[in-house]
């Protein structure tokens, strides 16, 4: 008992081992039993999941409330509400992977819940450096809010890019070092066939594994303005963990329904662009206003706003939209 009750990461053992387990639990549920067998997630059922998921991780602010009070529960709040946000991209690039690989819509899910996995330890790792940093070297936190300005700036004012996963130099990277076969082998992730050169039975890679690799990558690309922008919220890591997966449990489970309609948030991201703005500005206010840090519940209920108003004029300025215009 003992052993549970030891701080790791300013929390005592027993609040990760129980947060980690409800995350295994779920994700064993998930494939074990609700996706047992290969199959297309419609619309009906992704959203089913992603409601759990999102009921979940708003019923995890009751333990948060229950264990550390009003304040951070609003702080995880806000991190969950802007992690679940910020993700929205994420989702438009992995339709494009899907695309580019041509994997079958039976197949995604197994991609999306093995990407998971990988997702829990990199971001685990990722916090846990970033907090390690932030506790020893505090002023790292205004370089981060420095970095979220410079970014809402520049995804202000920025043009369309492209995305052609033609040139994505990661992939290219891969494929000069990995055997890749050119079909893919059901839902297998590698198969041993003969090499066309020796006749000998070797590895190799399947696109699916290709899609879940650049997955991966392209996570660790979106974690660079999501995990900062989270530090700039609260600098407590169990919060900045939790609200992390708990949101992308969530969104991957969402990414069925929301993949056919993307289109429809076309504007989003300029609400996506102030809300960086805002969340890096922070801690400049609250020195300004010589507050120990900005109120938690005001930064709820601000991001709230910005959020609302941004999805208000998406879906009014591009009803009747075709999927891919603008």
């Amino acid at each position: 008992m003992e052993l549970l009750l030891i701080a790791f990461l300013g929390k005592p053992l027993w609040m990760w081992l129980l947060f980690i387990g409800l995350v295994v639990a779920l994700l064993v549920f998930d494939l074990g039993v609700l996706n047992k067998d290969d199959h297309e997630i419609g619309i009906a059922e992704s959203l089913r999941l992603s409601a759990m998921y999102i009921t979940l991780g708003l019923a995890f602010s009751g333990f948060i409330y229950w264990q550390m009070g009003g304040e951070a529960t609003a702080q995880y709040l806000t991190a969950f509400i802007v992690e679940k946000t910020l993700a929205m991209d994420n989702i438009f690039v992995i339709a494009l992977i899907f695309g580019f690989f041509a994997i079958p819509r039976e197949y995604q899910h197994r991609v999306l819940f093995w990407g998971i996995l990988g997702v829990i330890v990199l971001r685990g790792i990722m916090i846990s450096l970033g907090a390690t940093i932030v506790e020893n070297y505090h002023w790292v936190l205004y370089l981060f809010a420095a970095f979220l300005i410079f970014t809402g700036v520049k995804m202000l004012f920025a043009k369309e890019e492209s995305h052609d996963m033609a040139d994505n130099r990661a992939l290219a990277w891969l494929r000069r070092r990995i055997r890749v076969t050119d079909q893919l082998h059901g839902h297998a992730f590698t198969v041993r066939i003969p090499d066309p050169a020796t006749g000998t039975l070797v590895r190799w890679a399947t696109p699916l594994l290709l899609a879940l690799i650049v997955i991966e990558v392209a996570d660790l690309v979106f974690a660079v303005d999501s995990v900062p922008a989270v530090f700039t919220i609260t600098t407590d890591p169990y919060i900045v963990y939790t609200s992390n997966i708990f949101a992308i449990l969530g969104l991957r489970a969402l990414y069925f329904a929301l993949a056919a309609i993307l289109h429809r948030f076309a504007y989003l991201k300029y609400a996506l662009s102030i809300l960086l703005i805002f969340i890096g500005s922070k801690i400049f206010i609250a020195d300004a206003m010589g507050w120990a840090k900005f109120p938690p519940a005001w930064s709820l209920g601000i991001t709230f706003v910005i959020l609302t108003i941004g999805v208000i004029v998406s879906l009014s300025k591009t009803r009747g939209a075709a999927p891919g215009a603008t």
